[in-house]
C-alpha cells in the first residue's frame, strides 16, 4: 500500500536541503563557535533562498539558515523593514 505523502510547498526545499546530511550542532553552533563550514555547505545548497526566507518569515533566531547566521539575518531584516519591503 502506498502513502500519499502531502509536502507543504513552503517546506519543499527541506527535502533536497543540504544540511539533512549534517548534524544540528553545524548549523546550530556553541556560541562563539564558528559558523564558517555550515556557510559554506549552505552556499552549495539549492534550497538555500527558500531557507533563507522561511527563517526570515518565521523569525528564526538561532542557528545558520539559507547560510546567515542570527545576527546576518537581523540585519538582512532590518535592511529590508527600512527600505519598504
Amino acid at each position: 500500500m502506498a502513502i500519499n505523502t502531502i509536502i507543504d510547498p513552503e517546506l519543499a526545499w527541506q527535502e533536497t536541503a543540504l544540511c539533512a546530511q549534517a548534524g544540528p550542532e553545524f548549523f546550530f553552533p556553541a556560541p562563539g563557535s564558528s559558523t564558517r563550514e555550515a556557510k559554506q555547505l549552505c552556499g552549495a545548497c539549492e534550497g538555500r533562498v527558500a531557507c533563507l526566507e522561511y527563517a526570515l518569515e518565521h523569525d528564526e533566531r538561532f542557528g545558520v539558515w539559507g547560510g546567515l547566521s542570527e545576527k546576518e539575518r537581523h540585519r538582512l531584516k532590518q535592511g529590508r523593514e527600512r527600505a519598504g519591503r
